[in-house]
């Protein structure tokens, strides 16, 4: 559908369209650097604030116990300790359970539940987080070593080796937080992922070195953490307490564990693992995401349980790439009695201005996408001109593209839109640029791209784009 000229609201006033203020290069690179590792501004808490308030601020943020614990009462305690005594109830089997189900001696289980919470209540933030080993990380850790050596054969090797991983695990997670927020969480993720594992390979007092067996959050013991009725972390401190017991005293009761009761924890562990309403939801929301978990969940199931992950690593890559290599445009289309402009596909009542095609592009212009929309642009041009053509309507005359979500543009971008500006001119066609962000601007400025276009090819709206090329006197050529 079209509309007329007539119909049209009044024309808008036309605004100067401005270069963001000069910056030095110095001042740019600290910018984005506070933007890539200090997204939340961490150091807010300081400002305004003497040494001493400092100092006790800066403690408080790397140890979060130093927050509470000034304020913990016997009230709190009385819940903290029945709850530390619930999830002990389940730790422990579950240390076992978990420990069995990795190939490893039930002692590193429960060790694994023993020194890692102890660790967290210094350093962890959550008041209601079970620490402790997790099913998956286990079955994981289990199935690929046991493809390298048998636990029966050798046992000697095979702990060497689940100890080498979890450390390099440690050491993984623990660079992945340095760069993630190079000060921010660095000591938050040193103490948690470097040192616990440091000090779980260690001599035990039954001459069995503890594995960390990768600990994690695990979330039935957090959800019974705080069903439970857990206040701070200091339930945590009681489950690791009792353990250490179990450790000391009731360790030989627990030697003659019947098989059956461990695999029905395992069984019911990995019964847990099968979110059947988390596909249905995913099939709903995203097809590609019901894709990756569709290709995971057959990969680990007839095949194994890193091919399987493999395969959905390889699936989400791909589906960046898609994202990154074949970004959205769309065609835009006028709110009547507004100067609105949307999706003609989304708003049935969006009309499409007359000798105008108006496209958004929804994605940066960079190497990866460059050509690909320079073609997929000039293909919208070729259709539109069909359609008009069938619909015998006026001449296409002028395209504009609204670049509100092109965040950023590289020389091979740069280099597409003087391409297509090209293309368009053998056409007898314009091109207009709308709504450009300050980086964007900045770059074609300094291209000298830019200078093309402010004649009459650059404006802050599409409305005030239509009104003003309409009554310019390109517009009766």
């Amino acid at each position: 559908m079209t509309i007329s000229r007539d119909s049209s609201p009044p024309h808008p006033q036309v605004h100067q369209v401005c270069l963001p203020p000069e910056a030095t290069t110095f001042h740019k690179l600290k910018h984005r650097l506070r933007e890539i590792f200090f997204p939340d501004d961490p150091f807010y808490i300081f400002k305004n604030q003497n040494f001493r308030t400092k100092l006790v601020l800066g403690f408080q943020y790397f140890f979060p116990i130093l927050q509470w614990a000034p304020s913990y009462t016997l009230k709190l305690f009385t819940s903290d300790i029945i709850s530390g005594l619930t999830i002990a109830s389940l730790a422990i089997p579950q240390g076992i359970s978990y420990a069995k189900l990795a190939h490893l001696p039930p002692i590193i289980g429960l060790y694994s539940s023993f020194v890692p919470p102890l660790i967290y209540s210094v350093l962890g933030s959550s008041r209601h987080m079970g620490i402790g080993p997790v099913s998956i990380a286990s079955l994981v850790m289990g199935t690929m070593l046991g493809e390298e050596v048998s636990f029966d054969k050798d046992r000697d090797l095979y702990l060497q080796l689940a100890f080498t991983s979890t450390l390099f695990a440690g050491l993984f997670q623990a660079s992945l937080g340095l760069f993630r927020q190079l000060i921010n969480y660095l000591w938050r993720f040193f103490f948690f992922f470097v040192l616990v594992p440091l000090f779980d390979i260690c001599k035990t007092p039954y001459g069995h070195p503890c594995s960390f067996t990768q600990i994690l959050g695990s979330f039935s013991r957090s959800a019974v953490n705080y069903n439970a009725g857990a206040k701070t972390i200091v339930s945590n401190i009681v489950m690791a307490a009792m353990v250490l017991v179990t450790l000391l005293f009731l360790l030989p009761l627990f030697y003659y564990t019947p098989n059956l009761i461990l695999a029905a924890i395992i069984i019911t562990a990995v019964i847990g693992l099968i979110d059947y309403k988390g596909a249905i939801h995913l099939w709903k929301l995203d097809k590609l995401d019901f894709l990756v978990f569709l290709c995971s969940f057959n990969g680990v199931l007839f095949f194994s349980v890193q091919l399987g992950l493999g395969i959905a690593v390889g699936v989400s890559v791909l589906k960046i790439i898609l994202h990154i290599t074949r970004p959205n445009t769309t065609v835009l289309g006028n709110i009547p009695g507004t100067q609105i402009y949307r999706s003609i596909n989304c708003y049935e009542n969006a009309l499409r201005e007359p000798c105008f095609l108006i496209l958004s592009i929804e994605s940066p212009i960079l190497f990866a996408n460059s050509t690909y929309l320079q073609e997929r642009v000039l293909r919208w041009v070729r259709e539109e001109e069909e359609r008009i053509q069938e619909n015998g309507e006026s001449a296409l005359k002028c395209l504009i593209l609204e670049m509100a979500a092109v965040t950023a543009i590289d020389t091979s971008g740069i280099d597409a839109i003087f391409e297509l500006r090209k293309s368009l001119e053998r056409r007898s066609l314009h091109l207009v640029l709308v709504n450009l962000g300050g980086t964007v601007m900045e770059k074609l400025h300094r291209s000298k791209l830019l200078d093309l276009f402010r004649s009459n090819g650059l404006y802050l709206t599409v409305g005030e784009a239509v009104a003003d090329f309409s009554s310019s006197s390109l517009w009766k050529v």
